[in-house]
């Protein structure tokens, strides 16, 4: 049987929101970043 204690989802330390809002924009940026690729020439 699961332990129904009411502390048991509380074991996970809550991230702050200046955390948060650091992931978000770095999901972005990595995102928006294209990389380019030169295309090859006949040699």
């Amino acid at each position: 049987m699961g332990d129904k204690s009411p502390k048991s989802h509380m074991t996970t330390k809550a991230r702050s929101l200046k955390e948060k809002r650091a992931d978000k924009h770095a999901k972005s940026a990595a995102k928006d970043h294209i990389e380019i690729i030169p295309p090859k020439g006949k040699r």
